[in-house]
């Protein structure tokens, strides 16, 4: 059985500095990050270890510290507005580009667009991109565009880890069905999700079995799952090396292994590590 790494995969830089932040923060005193840092269990614990804690973004009464984080995945400019009138020190750590999702949101409903976002309804980004707009609407299927608005603009982005072919289809059918709109489209899914998708792409047509590794709630983990899945694949989802077992690749000749853009480089290492163990082991069952 051979074992081969996608190109691109694994931490994006807005995870890993949102990660060096925390740990820098951490280090100065007590800290609550406002959520989840990032999708990803192995981080989570990591944060545990060194004393941080976990709050809720809508909650203030769940920050257990004066200074407190805005995860990886952003929030809305009320949100963090709300954070600060009550008295709490907070510190950003957005992703630079789910921050640049957020303004392309606002210059076009400044523009007179009715604000559209192309995601996943309640996961924490989208949650954050609509959260300054009470009329934005999400789309997550072509099943939703019957409730968007006969506007006579319509301003489309999208979370910045969905696909982006999904997304220019979604895009297409939004203007078939509001032939009277303008609709104007601007690109937010971020390049570490687009190089991530194209690089699983080159995977797909190498390899009979996929390891996709990162957190079971990491939006774009489960995208690379569901592409793998619909390329006709097996694939195997796991958030550390510890769940793999023999006995799902009993018949791979070449197994790939790709990541999320929450997963550390050092989960990955650790995967492909416990495969080709695997792979030894099945080589001297058959000699």
């Amino acid at each position: 059985m051979k074992v081969i790494v996608a190109e691109h995969y694994g931490l994006c830089f807005g995870v890993r500095d949102a990660i060096a932040q925390a740990e820098k923060l951490a280090s100065r005193g007590p800290l609550t990050i406002l959520g989840e840092l990032v999708h990803n269990p192995v981080v989570r614990e990591g944060l545990t270890r060194r004393g941080v804690r976990e709050g809720a973004l809508h909650d203030a009464d769940s920050a257990q510290t004066h200074h407190v984080m805005i995860t990886a995945h952003g929030a809305s400019d009320k949100a963090r507005a709300e954070w600060r009138e009550a008295g709490f020190g907070v510190a950003d750590g957005t992703c630079p580009l789910v921050r640049q999702a957020h303004e392309k949101l606002r210059s076009l409903v400044e523009l007179g667009y009715a604000p559209v976002v192309i995601g996943k309804p309640g996961h924490v980004e989208v949650q954050g991109l609509t959260g300054d707009f009470s009329d934005a609407c999400v789309v997550e299927s072509a099943n939703d565009i019957a409730r968007l608005p006969h506007a006579e603009k319509l301003g489309v982005i999208s979370q910045t880890t969905q696909p982006l072919d999904k997304v220019l289809a979604l895009v297409e059918v939004i203007r078939a069905s509001r032939p009277a709109s303008e609709v104007k489209f601007c690109d937010t899914v971020c390049q570490p999700t687009k190089n991530r998708q194209l690089a699983l792409r080159k995977l797909i047509a190498e390899c009979d079995t996929l390891v996709v590794v990162g957190g079971r709630n990491s939006n774009n983990t489960l995208q690379l799952v569901a592409a793998a899945t619909v390329a006709g694949r097996a694939v195997f989802h796991v958030e550390r090396a510890e769940e793999l077992r023999a006995e799902w690749f009993h018949d791979t000749r070449v197994v790939g292994v790709t990541a999320g853009t929450s997963t550390l480089k050092e989960t990955v290492a650790a995967v492909k590590t416990r495969l080709e163990v695997i792979a030894a082991e099945f080589s001297i069952a058959t000699h």
